[in-house]
């Protein structure tokens, strides 16, 4: 009876002619296998049940937490982690190679903070602060530095102050971030909104006089864990040291400055030591008819190094691996060669994205898509897409392969990767998994990033997007819109 109704619907009323849910209907009765014939849409849901089982990107992702540990850029730890993802991929019989790149080589040191002067403060006692440094923070002098801290909650209200109300003061950008808006889904926008402060404070706040800038961290936890990131300095300007406080610690200190002065010791000693070489991880499973056609499969190697970079972003590569282990497994070599790639320095400039750009320029005409995970391992929806609204209808076919895993949903973003989006302002068509973010804020760029924090389902349903996303691009019949 329902097949009788809905064919009704399609064929017999009026009103819902031309109408999208018409064409939602129509799609739903009659899946169209779009630019890929019944072979290929097999080979898609064999790739999608595979990864859904299979424990290779959990095993790797215990590796690269556990036993190789942080890896922040120009470490040790960073050159264990292309060697050892570099012998894997050669294990599974990809063609592998080392993309040099040069990248910041910062070092954190000590890093303490404690109130030395507050209203109502008992006789010879001190209040300890939790923060942790910013990267690539300037040092304060050996012994530190002490100064009122002055709070504001944004720039808008900075620019109401006096003038000179900055100068000679530890200056605290107390902006905090959007719980709220994270626990509907979209952590990523309460991240943007907030993480400009960290980006942009201690610039503004040189500018002004300020002797050092505290930002309120950029994250969702209330466990008194600061969460550490990047932050820029301006050329020709001065460089002050920057450090991210606890949302506990930054609203104390808020609290405390507007019933009088507040006076803190700030001690931060990182260095930041010349270059280094490093590497992307390149490893090519070759295309059987057009092996020159490129479709990218990644996510970035390096992490901050508070905490193992679970979630940011061990999970992204050990999911692109896995891309790369399936296919082996099920004997699948499509037309086009799935290129993976483990990006290095995401986290302090992108160096090896655009290494990459610049070294494989004259390729990019050859690069058919580019897939990029780098928001955790949260439960995926769907597929986020950049480039042609086009690429919408010509990825139906593969949402459908994939609403049995929950992830049918198709997102038109403006980015979907900080790696990838250098290939994509190229032109090449961007993809990536619609990840569940309303936990991730609580753990990235903090000490709880760490290997407990992944849920293997969900790393395995993460992993069936990226591999069936990327072999529908590299088999179609033609190249994805772009």
């Amino acid at each position: 009876m329902l097949l009788k109704f809905c064919a009704f619907l399609l064929t017999g009323c009026v009103c819902f002619a031309q109408s999208p849910f018409r064409d939602r209907m129509a799609a739903l009765l009659n899946p169209s296998t779009g630019a890929w014939n019944e072979q290929q849409i097999a080979n898609m849901e064999k790739l999608r049940d595979a990864a859904l089982s299979d424990r290779y990107a959990l095993t790797e992702l215990r590796h690269l937490t556990d036993n190789i540990g942080p890896r922040l850029s120009g470490s040790a730890q960073a050159s264990a982690a292309v060697e050892y993802v570099a012998a894997e991929m050669r294990a599974l019989g990809a063609e592998v190679q080392l993309e040099k790149t040069t990248v910041p080589h910062w070092v954190r040191g000590a890093e303490t903070g404690a109130l030395t002067k507050w209203p109502g403060q008992a006789p010879g006692t001190t209040q300890k602060i939790m923060l942790t440094a910013l990267g690539p923070s300037v040092a304060t002098p050996p012994d530190g530095v002490t100064a009122p801290v002055i709070a504001v909650d944004s720039f808008d209200e900075l620019r109401r102050l006096p003038a000179g109300a900055v100068k000679g003061k530890i200056l605290l950008f107390n902006k905090p971030f959007d719980k709220e808006l994270a626990a509907m889904g979209d952590g990523d926008a309460a991240y943007g909104q907030a993480v400009v402060y960290r980006g942009a404070g201690p610039v503004v706040g040189a500018s002004l006089g300020a002797v050092a800038v505290l930002v309120r961290s950029v994250g969702g936890a209330d466990y008194r864990l600061p969460h550490t990131g990047g932050t820029i300095y301006a050329d020709g300007r001065p460089k002050i040291p920057a450090a991210a406080v606890t949302a506990e610690d930054a609203d104390l200190l808020a609290h405390l400055s507007k019933q009088g002065e507040v006076e803190m010791h700030l001690v931060l000693t990182p260095q930041t030591l010349p270059k280094v070489e490093s590497y992307n991880v390149i490893a090519d499973w070759k295309g059987s008819e057009h092996p020159e056609q490129i479709v990218i499969v990644s996510g970035h190697l390096d992490s901050w190094d508070l905490g193992t970079g679970a979630i940011d972003d061990g999970a992204g590569v050990v999911v692109s691996m896995q891309a790369i282990h399936l296919l082996k497994m099920l004997g699948v070599h499509p037309k086009r060669t799935i290129r993976f790639v483990a990006w290095m320095d995401e986290e302090q400039g992108s160096e090896g994205a655009q290494t990459y750009v610049q070294e494989h320029a004259a390729e990019l005409g050859n690069h058919v898509g580019a897939l990029e995970s780098d928001l955790g391992a949260g439960h995926p929806g769907g597929v986020s897409y950049t480039g042609k609204p086009e690429l919408e209808q010509w990825l139906r076919p593969v949402a459908h392969v994939l609403e049995a895993s929950g992830a049918a949903a198709l997102n038109r973003s403006d980015e979907v990767g900080e790696d990838i989006s250098f290939l994509n302002h190229k032109g090449v068509p961007g993809f990536s998994p619609t990840q569940d973010s309303r936990f991730y804020f609580n753990y990235h760029h903090t000490a709880a990033d760490t290997f407990d924090k992944v849920n293997p389902r969900e790393l395995n349903e993460n992993a069936a997007v990226m591999t069936v996303v990327a072999y529908a691009l590299a088999d179609a019949a033609e190249p994805a819109p772009r």
